[in-house]
């Protein structure tokens, strides 16, 4: 299904970085869970024709230094597999969802938020202003899908598909795991990928996540801890146990002490469905109930970053079921989705029987 892509056209002064001749990465093989290609931005290459490449189904910009960012704009548009060129879209600079800078890991690259287009094989990308170092466009092929396994567990555990259930390939991430103190709250966040995916591709848009998170940006796994799609689906995210307290790197500043779920999508202004609100609340209730966690209470927890919206060390309160804006200056989780926070907090503490 191809996804409709929001069109944001710039002027036509905008440098124009287009891609060589592709130098990819080795492919996936077959049944594999993908793979990423990286093809390098060269400097001084302007008003080249757009680029054919091998299959891919979601991308991004990355580039050496992770504490940089473009001080102008990042555009791509992809070409459909055996369609039509879509419009320009953009690509957020400043992506929201990082690791703590003291934590067992940092991103060792600087990254936009990567962009679900459905399968493609070919991509142009364009930016106005100065491009940091290294830039190299990330295409990535989610590879193919296995049948669903969902992890067990009584209610009001809910069912939740396990990383071998979406195809995680576990060689890629760090093979040991980072855990915390008992979850206190839990950071609602929206992938701020397309809307219009199938259910069924679900698995897809994951595994590309997951494979931009840690070989584009560099991290140690998946950033969030759970994932859950607009039909209500959740997912394991970061590897180490659903039911432990597994470091994420999904909320800078406060990822020690809570778990992120990630709204699969984007919701700054779309309507969020129903099953997906659901699915959201009974993680919470089941997640935050572990540790005696009331869904409708508050918490305290102390700041690991400047970077965050309360300095370094600072104690700042939350709900126990907060948004990702909360506690970074973000839009995530999106208007729309933030809105609904106080019913998956009423319905969370229904599920609880409080």
């Amino acid at each position: 299904m191809r996804l409709a892509l929001l069109a944001a056209a710039t002027a036509a002064t905008s440098a124009l970085l287009l891609l060589p001749s592709p130098a990819l990465a080795e492919g996936p093989a077959a049944g594999s869970s993908g793979s990423v290609r990286t093809i390098p931005l060269t400097n001084g290459q302007r008003g080249l024709p757009q680029q054919g490449t091998a299959p891919f189904s979601l991308v991004g910009v990355s580039w050496d230094d992770p504490a940089a960012t473009p001080d102008g704009t990042v555009e791509v548009r992809t070409r459909a597999v055996g369609g039509d060129w879509s419009p320009w879209h953009p690509l957020a600079v400043e992506p929201d969802d990082r690791p703590d800078p003291e934590g067992p890991e940092a991103a060792r690259r600087g990254a936009t938020s990567p962009l679900w287009v459905g399968p493609s094989d070919g991509v142009e990308v364009r930016f106005t202003g100065t491009a940091p170092r290294g830039l190299r466009a990330e295409l990535v092929d989610p590879g193919q899908d296995v049948p669903l396994r969902r992890a067990g567990g009584a209610a009001p555990r809910p069912g939740i598909v396990t990383r071998a259930g979406w195809g995680a390939d576990e060689s890629i991430r760090e093979p040991d795991f980072t855990y915390t103190g008992p979850v206190r709250a839990v950071f609602v966040h929206h992938t701020d990928t397309a809307n219009d995916y199938a259910c069924s591709d679900a698995p897809k848009v994951i595994r590309s996540i997951y494979q931009y998170h840690v070989k584009s940006n560099g991290w140690r796994d998946l950033g969030y801890n759970f994932l859950v799609d607009r039909c209500g689906t959740v997912y394991e995210g970061r590897a180490g146990g659903v039911a432990q307290a597994v470091l994420g790197a999904h909320t800078l500043g406060f990822n020690t002490d809570t778990a992120g779920v990630a709204a699969l999508g984007r919701y700054t202004a779309d309507a969020v469905p129903q099953p997906q609100i659901d699915g959201i609340a009974k993680l919470a209730a089941w997640k935050l109930g572990l540790t005696g966690q009331p869904a409708n209470g508050k918490t305290q927890l102390t700041s690991a970053s400047d970077g965050s919206r309360y300095p370094k060390g600072t104690t700042a309160t939350f709900d126990t079921v907060s948004g990702h804006r909360d506690a970074f200056n973000t839009e995530c989780p999106g208007t729309a989705l933030y809105t609904r926070l106080p019913a998956i907090r009423t319905w969370s503490t229904h599920l609880q029987g409080r």
